[in-house]
């Protein structure tokens, strides 16, 4: 008798649990660290993950908050789904945030919350979510892409593929299941479970053809055209066909690249048609493109897997708009025009649309005297600094210059680095000083832009790829929200490494209050209201488990740096640089008009 195609692919099973299944269905996925805090309302799962602890581990996390924060800088580093397990009421509720960020970041993550078993619903059991007015499910279903709750072993399978189609979709999103307690016990009669993710779930990769042509068409004349890539393209462009296929076509016709803040440095930033960042903490070589002092006048933009919110354009600024074309490309078609009119949208998956358009490029030559042209007007741009402060990034004075701590970081760091910046003025110096060429990466978190990301972040993504470099820079509020993850990496032997910049304010708040608010009769005010008091951050990160050092001049970074790493990557033990910073630096989230180039040469 011969044997069905989908028998090739299914394995049928007897009297497995849900725990069990749900297990499975991980393994599937190649999960083998799931991240959060035990709790009775995931009792019953705790014992399947205890009974299979020799092929998945369960990392004990310090808050609920911070557990996500590592799973989504695990998903970052290693492109695996990120999962997060905690239990009931506040468990579930301190963990929002993270799923809600990772979803506003565009980060594959599965939430799994606990419920209280089902035979208590409505008669008021601790931490009831069911009937008691806390509905978890709906609570992530207004956050994530998806939630819903395992009610018995019937849907179990149809909703777990459901939540894992969804997390590892294109974007990548946040999913939730809530799992009251009895569920994982009940036993499914018969089950056939996959033998790979491609039996249940399938990634989008083409687009239109004419589409693409007609892109091009439209790209190709211009005088003075411009590539917009955002974070939608991170993971495409790790492709090593198709970071070449766009660089060929770029280098072909001389057009000029740059990328959002979240997509910093997935074009390398030392390539000549790099205009490296615009939107927050901007380069400042994408103005100098966008508005010429000479003609001609930039007049097409192609933008490549963003939807253009406020961080990535400089809040809507209309610098960002051509006199001519402008062409946005997304898998997501809500994504398409909703914050600028467009001339064309193409709905495909941006990969797919890059190996395209460099394919049917052969067919149309480029005009060499445009070519030429375009290229002298960007050296002209690069004889110009990229920086907001070239003297800051300089200094070597103290108290240190945060710009001199990312040049110092951007000199000792090996080239295969991860880099995790975390909200406030640290995101701002770190996106717009450091220069990043791959292998090096850096991720921030500028969607929903919460304070302690980084914190946790930087450990998931050495927990992911043990043998990289992997530095969080982070302020100092935001490192005590969640500093008390670095007991996790110590205890996990995770050698990650955290630069705080120490200014004892919660700075970013207080220049901005400053700024925006000026007070005529006490000018100083603002600089006293938001203060952090001084805390012993090096006591409390040895408390902790941390190596700890205290610098104040970018010259003892340099000397402590290859112990920094040495310990960190050789002897798994978890770094901590306290950085007293100068309180009067400002960020560069606004930097000053550039200078204009010096005029093209035309032929």
């Amino acid at each position: 008798m011969a044997t069905s195609t989908a028998s090739l692919h299914l394995v049928p099973s007897q009297n497995l649990t849900v725990a069990q299944v749900f297990l499975r269905y991980l393994a599937l996925e190649g999960v083998d660290k799931v991240f959060g805090i035990p709790g009775g309302g995931i009792a019953n799962l705790l014992v399947e993950f205890k009974n299979q602890r020799d092929r998945f581990t369960y990392i004990v996390c310090r808050h609920e908050t911070g557990a996500a924060y590592i799973a989504d800088g695990y998903y970052r580093a290693t492109g695996k789904l990120g999962v997060v397990m905690v239990t009931t009421g506040p468990g579930a509720t301190n963990a929002l945030t993270g799923a809600m960020n990772a979803q506003a970041g565009g980060s594959a993550m599965l939430t799994i919350t606990g419920e209280v078993a089902e035979q208590f619903f409505g008669k008021g059991y601790l931490q009831e979510g069911a009937d008691l007015g806390l509905d978890i499910s709906a609570i992530y279903k207004a956050a994530t892409a998806y939630s819903v709750e395992l009610t018995d072993q019937s849907d179990v399978q149809v909703l777990i593929e459901q939540a894992l189609r969804d997390a590892l979709s294109i974007p990548r999103n946040a999913t939730h299941l809530s799992v009251p307690n009895n569920v994982p016990t009940q036993v499914i009669p018969s089950i056939s479970i996959p033998t790979s993710p491609a039996q249940y779930r399938a990634t989008p990769d083409g687009v239109s053809r004419d589409r693409v042509r007609e892109a091009l068409q439209q790209l190709l004349t211009a005088k003075r055209p411009l590539i917009f890539l955002g974070s939608g393209c991170r993971e495409v462009l790790q492709d090593p066909a198709t970071i070449k296929a766009l660089t060929h076509f770029a280098e072909r016709y001389a057009i000029p690249i740059m990328t959002t803040p979240d997509g910093k440095g997935i074009f390398p930033e030392t390539h000549e048609l790099s205009l490296r960042v615009y939107g927050c903490a901007s380069c400042l070589w994408p103005a100098m493109w966008m508005q010429p002092a000479e003609e001609p006048a930039y007049d097409a933009l192609l933008v490549l897997g963003t939807g253009l919110r406020g961080l990535s354009t400089n809040n809507w600024n209309p610098i960002l708009v051509p006199t001519g074309s402008f062409i946005q490309v997304d898998l997501d078609q809500n994504a398409i025009a909703r914050a600028f009119p467009i001339t064309l949208g193409v709905v495909g998956e941006v990969g797919a649309f890059i190996r395209e358009a460099h394919t049917l490029s052969k067919e149309i030559p480029p005009v060499e005297a445009d070519v030429q042209n375009r290229r002298k007007t960007l050296a002209a741009i690069k004889q110009h600094s990229p920086f907001y402060s070239p003297s800051q990034y300089a200094s070597n004075s103290a108290p240190i210059e945060p710009a001199a701590l990312v040049r110092v970081l951007q000199q000792t760091l090996p080239c295969e680095s991860t880099i995790m910046l975390d909200a406030g003025n640290c995101v701002g110096w770190g996106l717009h000083y450091f220069v990043v060429d791959a292998p090096m990466q850096l991720h921030s978190a500028l969607a929903m832009g919460p304070m302690g990301f980084a914190v946790g972040a930087v450990i998931g993504a050495k927990m992911g790829c043990p043998d990289r470099t992997c530095v969080g820079l982070v302020g100092d509020g935001a490192f005590m929200m969640h500093g008390s993850e670095v007991s996790t990496a110590a205890t996990y032997n995770i050698g990650a490494i955290w630069v705080v910049l120490q200014d004892d304010d919660l700075h970013m708040v207080t220049q901005g209050m400053t700024y925006l608010y000026p007070d005529a009769k006490d000018p100083d005010v603002w600089d006293h209201l938001y203060q952090l008091g001084t805390p012993d951050l090096v006591k409390f990160s040895e408390g902790l488990g941390a190596d700890a050092y205290l610098i104040e001049d970018p010259a003892q970074l340099t000397a402590l740096m290859p112990t920094i790493l040495d310990r960190a990557n050789n002897h798994n033990k978890p770094q901590v640089v306290v950085a007293r910073i100068n309180r009067t630096a400002l960020d560069p989230f606004f930097p000053p008009k550039p200078p204009a180039p010096n005029p093209p040469v035309t032929q």
